[in-house]
């Protein structure tokens, strides 16, 4: 799976688009969110002391369909990629999240990527955590896992 999402980032290098979908994936894959959930945070969820964490509105949860706001820990790499944002909107990603789920889905279809999914993301994410060497308990602050 990483040599698709390393084909599929160098697809968008340098492309001027509505959406910028590189930073979108990266951020997505780093952070472990999901496109609903990234185009969903504002700057204001955003909280740099006393660690880097965002506030993730609504996450998925298979009990709790609304109200279930989450304080998810940031590593760096996802926050590096929201400072490349622009403060254009009050979201950090203002984007729709069905326009970020086409624009994926058109993406890999046309770069002949099979079976890759934007959902992919969130557990290629959580895998490479633990790759990295991080605790379970880390790994559970940042991709927002109670247990």
């Amino acid at each position: 799976m990483v040599k698709q999402i390393a084909y599929f980032l160098e697809s968008f290098a340098g492309r001027p688009d509505s959406i910028n979908m590189a930073l979108v994936t990266v951020f997505a894959l780093f952070s472990t969110r999901r496109q609903e959930e990234i185009a969903s945070i504002l700057w204001c969820d955003l909280e740099q002391a006393p660690r880097t964490r965002i506030l993730v509105r609504d996450m998925k949860h298979p009990g709790q369909k609304i109200g279930n706001n989450v304080r998810c820990d940031l590593p760096e790499e996802a926050m590096r990629v929201i400072q490349a944002m622009p403060r254009v909107d009050e979201r950090i990603f203002p984007y729709n999240h069905r326009s970020i789920s086409s624009r994926f889905t058109r993406a890999c279809k046309v770069l002949g990527i099979e079976d890759l999914h934007f959902h992919d993301l969130h557990h290629e994410g959580v895998s490479r955590l633990f790759e990295m060497g991080e605790t379970i308990p880390h790994v559970a602050a940042v991709s927002g896992h109670r247990d």
